[in-house]
């Protein structure tokens, strides 16, 4: 087995990426979708976010409504500090529990763990390689901003991750999205072929 980070930051497109080796074979554990899971209401960490952040960001099904969040968050770096301290141990044991669930069917399985604050993370999780997708901050606050973020919001969200030139300089690959599909896929092949042909 091979567990794969993928990350890079905001708007670099690591959903993309990780469509393209799911569609290669290998495993996608995708954190945001885990952080969603982890918050549904009267969870463990959805008590504790609207104890310290109260009940102003709940929708009227008590769903927490992440994008109100996010725009205040995302201004204060204390109160990022505090809600990734709250939601990440709880994605964390979510991520161990799947990833001995893919272990126990398939041994030899290559894992792709999509986790955007993969080097901001004060829990260290372990990867065999990191893969980093990179694109330019003009196309990160376009893409951000064509998913309804605005640039504002989108330039502190960009702020608050580790500069993706420190990120590149860990990663073991580097995926440049800024091209075509055809592009980003030709290089996700590249890297896959050459991780299952080592991994053994």
């Amino acid at each position: 087995m091979i567990i794969v980070g993928l990350t890079g930051s905001v708007g670099t497109g690591k959903s993309t990426v990780a469509k393209f080796f799911r569609q290669l074979g290998a495993y996608v554990i995708d954190w945001d979708e885990l952080a969603r899971m982890v918050i549904r209401p009267h969870s463990k960490a959805w008590k504790e976010i609207v104890e310290y952040f109260g009940k102003d960001f709940l929708n009227e099904d008590l769903t927490i409504n992440r994008q109100k969040l996010a725009e205040v968050v995302f201004s204060d770096k204390e109160k990022v500090t505090k809600l990734n301290r709250i939601v990440h141990p709880e994605v964390l044991k979510e991520d161990e529990r799947i990833t001995t669930e893919i272990k126990s069917i398939d041994p030899d399985a290559m894992i792709i763990k999509d986790i955007p604050l993969l080097f901001e993370l004060t829990h260290p999780i372990f990867v065999d390689k990191i893969v980093v997708v990179s694109a330019s901050e003009q196309t990160q606050l376009k893409r951000l901003e064509e998913k309804g973020i605005t640039r504002e919001d989108a330039q502190n969200r960009i702020k608050f991750q580790l500069p993706l030139e420190e990120k590149i300089k860990s990663a073991d690959f580097v995926i440049n999205n800024e091209g075509s599909l055809e592009e980003t896929k030709r290089q996700v092949e590249e890297i896959y072929t050459l991780l299952t042909t080592n991994k053994r």
